[in-house]
């Protein structure tokens, strides 16, 4: 991004240990972990049986600890929020859709990457999914061209959602990341930086809805 790296406030804070570089080595591993466990996934398997798949990966390709709990969600499950439990009866189906949600840590640093995928054929999950990473992509080019706040990033991101005929799941506003543990600089929301965010520091999550769920 074309941003400064110097954390700018107390939102921005990192450890001794902070390394940019550190930072881009755990967002690649982290996707390639996601791929390697989206390859595991087939019609049948209970999302219980996929944290099982998620536990081998992470052993396989050197995982050095989680940040938060993998959060694998299936057919139906997917419309329950972050703290709702899932309905463990529900599996993956011949026409479905899913999606992988990891926190991982390598080398001391943060990585955070989810996506949504399809089995089959589910029009409907695919719909989302596609609009949901043009969107992602739409908004990521503004951040880097623009250098907007996280406020304006996130009101220009429901804008055009609503223009792409999606409805902007507000609950979810992106968050910081750093050296492990980001959280104890108890920085908010990306969606609530009244600043512009520094480079490397924070995940932009869009979530998206029909607009029937309004």
């Amino acid at each position: 991004m074309s941003v400064d790296d110097t954390p700018a406030s107390r939102h921005e804070a990192v450890g001794t240990r902070f390394d940019p570089a550190l930072m881009l080595h755990a967002r690649e591993r982290s996707w390639a972990v996601l791929q390697a466990i989206r390859a595991r996934m087939r019609p049948g398997i209970s999302e219980e049986e996929a944290r099982d798949e998620a536990a081998a990966v992470f052993r396989e390709l050197g995982v050095e600890r989680l940040w938060h709990p993998p959060l694998i969600r299936i057919g139906p499950n997917t419309l329950k929020t972050f703290r709702q439990p899932s309905d463990p009866q529900v599996r993956l189906g011949e026409n479905d859709g899913y999606f992988i949600d990891l926190g991982l840590v390598f080398d001391g640093h943060e990585g955070d990457v989810g996506d949504t995928f399809t089995v089959g054929h589910a029009p409907e999950h695919q719909a989302c999914a596609d609009a949901a990473r043009t969107l992602f992509h739409e908004v990521a080019r503004t951040w880097r061209r623009e250098g907007l706040s996280g406020q304006a990033l996130y009101a220009h991101a429901a804008e055009r959602a609503a223009a792409m005929g999606w409805r902007l799941n507000h609950a979810i506003k992106g968050h910081r990341v750093g050296d492990f543990p980001h959280a104890v600089h108890r920085a908010g929301p990306l969606g609530e930086l009244d600043g512009r965010p520094a480079t490397r520091l924070w995940i932009l999550e869009i979530l998206l809805g029909d607009t029937w769920f309004e």
